[in-house]
């Protein structure tokens, strides 16, 4: 199905042709809308893939505020993407609101180019949502000791207890592991029926919030002791996900604990604050008695850790993202790669797979800084990764190798296959004029090498290599064309034979060759 965006303007305007231009190279199509403070402009039958709104230099917070919450009035599972408006072809030196806070508005990412527009689209559609809410009304939390202040009468047993939970919250990985850990040192110090933990999410209703179960803990299911051994007995068993309280939904827009009696049930429910954002509710139900006043009084001081070990969980998550994201075309960098290929070489192994590579040089790329200057070419190279994407399959990976190098790897696809892509990707680079932002027509062509494990390659980094040499033949071939690499024993001869350490794989007993 052929993919397409929703480009949103202010009343009375087209979006600039540069971001349709781009959208439309890379096989997206745009639905343009006005935004008027109501959907009747739009009228279309397609499934978007995300919402484009177009952010104006001197753009004011609550103006983007209002615009943000009407669209997810209007279209609420759609991530929205900032486009900056462009001066005279040129991006903006003064960016008015910092990418930072247009994402505490509500936009998912920030496109400062057009040529960005085609990876960051890829992007959004891998990543998935935190459950995070955007800032409410002047909420500020301070953290300090008073937030963490435990009851004066509270037990030996119990306060260990407390100090291991919050402890262990340091080591959450991500927000299900947060969850499961919170909820395993809140059985041990409150009795109840059931616990959950919910997390906030924007919706399409008047109030703007749900919630969305993370993790439960019922009474059927094992409490945990002291003298339960090993972390895995301390994992949380999941049952059907319990009903929503009303009283949960209040404690989320009131930012409050609150009791009550529904359904025969004694609830609690309390909210998980983290700065500027309410992050979930933690929810306690049980049939025979209240909750006491010091329970309410340890679930307060808990909520405080546990909301920053969600959010500290999904800081982890973006940094490590970013760690392995090419700032420039936002495309996955060199230490991605190693990571996926790994990966994928390993299944290939397991199910008798082929994984090829191809390695990608434009030709005389240096001619471009030198003619027009490096931003031109800064620019290029963004057009370039629009131009590679549509190409490729999305379990696929596209890879910006560094300086004007490039790297797709091509999951369970063979030589045959390979070749067709590397030519159709040759065949796209070389009819294309490249704009450099400037609408410029820049002429471009490239060289690629095409490797294929395991027929030329034993292991990730011999892929690599391979591909790599191959590229070079191309170079000397006279450039705009596509060499496939030597196969491994043509390659290594008799140290292939002979299995010489000097080659980057070992044998092990059971005669299968890792890298």
């Amino acid at each position: 199905m052929k993919r397409s965006v929703i480009f949103l303007t202010d009343a009375n305007e087209a979006p600039a042709a540069e971001w349709v231009d781009a959208l439309t190279s890379a096989g997206i199509s745009v639905v343009s809308a006005e935004y008027c403070g109501h959907r009747d402009t739009y009228e279309s039958t397609v499934e978007p893939q995300a919402l484009l709104f177009e952010v104006v230099q001197e753009a004011q917070s609550d103006t983007l505020k209002s615009v943000v919450d009407w669209v997810h009035k209007e279209w609420a599972e759609l991530p929205i993407i900032g486009c900056r408006r462009q001066v005279k072809g040129h991006a903006s030196t003064a960016k008015g609101l910092d990418d930072a806070s247009l994402k505490r508005l509500g936009f998912r990412a920030i496109a400062d180019v057009p040529a960005q527009l085609p990876t960051l689209l890829r992007l959004v559609e891998d990543v998935v949502p935190t459950g995070e809410l955007r800032p409410q009304g002047g909420l500020e939390q301070e953290i300090h000791l008073d937030n963490f202040q435990l009851p004066n009468t509270i037990r030996s047993g119990r306060l260990r207890t407390a100090i291991s939970l919050v402890a262990a919250l340091h080591c959450a990985t991500d927000q299900k592991h947060a969850g499961q850990l919170a909820l395993s040192g809140i059985v041990r110090l409150i009795r109840a029926d059931n616990w959950s933990l919910f997390l906030t999410q924007q919706t399409s209703e008047p109030d703007g919030v749900s919630l969305e179960l993370l993790v439960t803990q019922s009474s059927a299911s094992t409490l945990l002791s002291p003298s339960a051994k090993g972390a895995s007995r301390n994992l949380l068993t999941e049952r059907a996900a319990p009903v929503t309280s009303d009283v949960a939904r209040l404690t989320a827009s009131r930012m409050e604990l609150l009791v009550a009696i529904e359904n025969r049930q004694r609830i609690v429910a309390v909210p998980l604050l983290a700065q500027e954002r309410v992050l979930g509710v933690l929810q306690g139900s049980r049939n025979r008695r209240s909750f006491s006043d010091q329970e309410r009084h340890l679930l307060v001081a808990l909520a405080t850790p546990i909301a920053a070990a969600l959010a500290n969980s999904v800081r982890i998550a973006d940094a490590e993202r970013l760690s392995m994201t090419d700032d420039l075309t936002k495309l996955n960098n060199a230490r991605y790669l190693r990571h996926f290929l790994v990966n994928e070489i390993k299944r290939a192994r397991r199910y008798g797979s082929n994984v090829a590579a191809l390695f990608i040089d434009l030709d005389d790329f240096k001619q471009v800084n030198d003619l027009h200057g490096h931003l031109v070419g800064s620019h290029v190279l963004m057009e370039v990764a629009a131009a590679i994407l549509p190409s490729v399959r999305d379990t696929d990976c596209v890879i910006r190798y560094g300086g004007d190098e490039f790297v797709v790897i091509l999951t369970e696809t063979g030589l045959d296959e390979a070749l067709q892509v590397a030519d159709r990707i040759r065949q796209k680079i070389e009819s294309r004029p490249f704009t450099g932002g400037r609408r410029l027509k820049i002429s471009l062509t490239s060289s690629f090498g095409v490797a294929v494990f395991p027929q030329h390659a034993l292991s990730p980094q011999q892929l690599i290599t391979c591909a790599d040499r191959a590229m070079y033949e191309a170079k000397a071939a006279g450039k705009n064309c596509v060499r496939v690499t030597s196969s491994f024993e043509e390659q290594f001869g008799d140290r292939f034979r002979n299995l010489n350490m000097s080659v980057d794989f070992q044998k092990i007993p059971d005669q299968k060759l890792v890298s």
